[in-house]
């Protein structure tokens, strides 16, 4: 590989989902524009005891295809195996053929905000009742959030960058933005990056409920979660993957791939503020807009459509309207601004790729999607939300806004492909 750092262009030719609302990008995109929600009574386990006693669940998923043997799916955890299955199937879109491909310059950066949380109480359960003896000597290689980027390393033979991201609900965005970067600076030609979570589990839950963070809405789950309604009291959780493969366009033309997109800018700042809660205003989310705006060589009104982080508690979703209308202006009013998070629930360190790839296929199709459940106008939330349908429109840029507990703030923007 040559050591000349050039600034390459960054095209996005392959997508993977595991989701709520869908396995497959396809299915995912089609139940989001049909308004569909994928929001349920929990089932994973017995949530009676609990406040909240609802998700959004990943149902049926056989993650076999993208394993080598059925063994090495019983050491990997729930949030791993959704990553690497994403990821694999992220790699059969694109078309990318690894046996012909120098696999020291294809890497993955695949995060998770919390990792294998499941793992980990299981195997304390063990640990409390059977003794030190009996805990699993894969409990460590299992729980520890790199293992999806890891993994799908070793699976798949790739010798380039590998990093594993964390940084709450904004991990899979910085994901997002360190694998464009790496790639304009000339250290890989493809990069597959996302996130994946698994974190409906009795802690998971016990411990957002406890901070009173999430919706109590359990008698109507389809209807609990609800972006920037009046009527929003907090978030539901969600669970899947998403990964997308990024790759250098002058690599994607030589093999023919089909260039869905084009990654152009990325913002990364921190509001140094509070442990969970947003900077006043929405401060730091909107100078990492204008960041990802900056590093774009675009201005606001070249922006169609805003991906929002969206997660129906109610101080966030004013935050992140008050933070739009500051970098956007004027043009604020004219953008069409929808959260996701409706119908999936936030998929935490997954939910910044699960959202990218919704970006990409809006671009490729020239729809938005909805946010469903907004019922109830809020009169601090006074944009354009495309309430509950989905709309046609010309879908000439996007931004995806990813916001995280700790005061991380992660924006991407992205561009219809024009060679």
């Amino acid at each position: 590989m040559s050591d000349t750092r050039i600034d390459r262009r960054v095209v996005i030719t392959g997508l993977g989902v595991v989701s709520p609302l869908g396995n497959t990008p396809e299915v995912l995109w089609k139940n989001l524009l049909e308004g569909q929600c994928g929001i349920d009574a929990i089932q994973a386990f017995d949530v009676s005891a609990y406040d909240c006693q609802i998700a959004g669940e990943v149902l049926d998923l056989d993650p076999t295809p993208a394993f080598p043997t059925p063994k090495e799916i019983r050491r990997t955890d729930r949030y791993a195996q959704f990553g690497i299955y994403a990821a694999h199937q992220a790699l059969l879109d694109s078309g990318l053929d690894l046996n012909q491909a120098n696999l020291e310059e294809v890497g993955a950066f695949i995060g998770s905000g919390i990792g294998g949380l499941s793992t980990l109480e299981k195997q304390h359960s063990i640990l409390e009742s059977k003794g030190p003896a009996r805990v699993s000597p894969f409990l460590i290689p299992m729980q520890i959030l790199n293992m999806a980027s890891g993994l799908f390393s070793m699976y798949y033979g790739l010798k380039g960058p590998n990093v594993a991201t964390c940084s709450a609900c904004a991990t899979a965005t910085h994901a997002l933005g360190e694998a464009w970067r790496t790639l304009k600076m000339g250290d890989a030609k493809v990069m597959f990056a996302g996130g994946a979570e698994a974190a409906v589990t009795p802690v998971g839950i016990g411990g957002f409920s406890a901070m009173k963070a999430m919706s109590t809405r359990n008698s109507e789950p389809k209807r609990a979660s609800r972006p920037f309604d009046a009527d929003r009291a907090g978030f539901v959780m969600g669970e899947g993957a998403a990964v997308l493969v990024l790759e250098e366009l002058e690599h994607a033309k030589q093999r023919g791939a089909k260039i869905l997109a084009e990654l152009v800018g990325y913002g990364n700042t921190a509001d140094a503020h509070h442990m969970t809660s947003p900077s006043p205003d929405g401060e730091g989310a909107a100078r990492c807009m204008k960041m990802a705006l900056r590093s774009a060589g675009m201005n606001p009104e070249a922006i169609s459509y805003i991906n929002a982080h969206g997660t129906s508690t109610p101080q966030g979703d004013i935050c992140e309207t008050s933070a739009i209308k500051t970098v956007f202006g004027d043009h604020a009013k004219k953008l069409c601004v929808s959260s996701t998070k409706g119908a999936t629930g936030h998929m935490l360190g997954a939910a910044g790729a699960i959202e990218m790839t919704v970006c990409t296929l809006a671009l490729r199709d020239q729809k938005v999607p909805p946010t469903i459940n907004y019922e109830t106008p809020d009169p601090e939330c006074d944009l354009d939300y495309v309430p509950n349908q989905a709309r046609d429109i010309p879908v000439q840029a996007i931004m995806n806004n990813s916001f995280g507990f700790g005061g991380h703030n992660a924006c991407v923007v992205a561009k219809k492909f024009v060679g």
